[in-house]
């Protein structure tokens, strides 16, 4: 639990933060997101972190029983993978981030998301014992 605790005091408030930022600026967000998708560089750098940041959590916190303590292992799983894709193949993420960039709809219900479960795991992780 104190694993869980730590880590979802980690990326709780950075979800929160990130699915802010995308509210804060959604005009500006398509011209970021074309920025950043036609640099490989780029992209293969942020797979890196993201591996780094996935093998992390799955190396402390490979947990796939009881109740909200799964999502953190979900995100360390799916950073993992994330960061392998835009390392193998960053010449796919420009497309798939260009479609997302140009989809308002899908921007808002990201950031909806991204708000909601930032602020869940950061009430699991700085809340109330229970």
């Amino acid at each position: 639990m104190a694993h869980s605790k730590l880590i979802a005091g980690l990326i709780g408030p950075a979800l929160a933060a990130m699915g802010c930022a995308m509210l804060i600026n959604r005009e500006l967000f398509p011209i970021i997101v074309d920025q950043i998708s036609h640099d490989y560089g780029l992209i293969v750098l942020s797979g890196i972190l993201s591996l780094l940041a996935g093998i992390a959590i799955v190396r402390v916190h490979n947990v796939w029983s009881g109740g909200w303590q799964v999502i953190v292992t979900v995100f360390g799983w799916l950073a993992i993978v994330g960061g392998l894709a835009r390392m193998w193949a960053p010449q796919l993420a420009g497309p798939i981030a260009d479609s997302f960039a140009a989809n308002s709809a899908a921007r808002l219900i990201a950031a909806v998301v991204l708000v909601a479960l930032g602020g869940f795991l950061s009430y699991k992780a700085y809340g109330p014992e229970t």
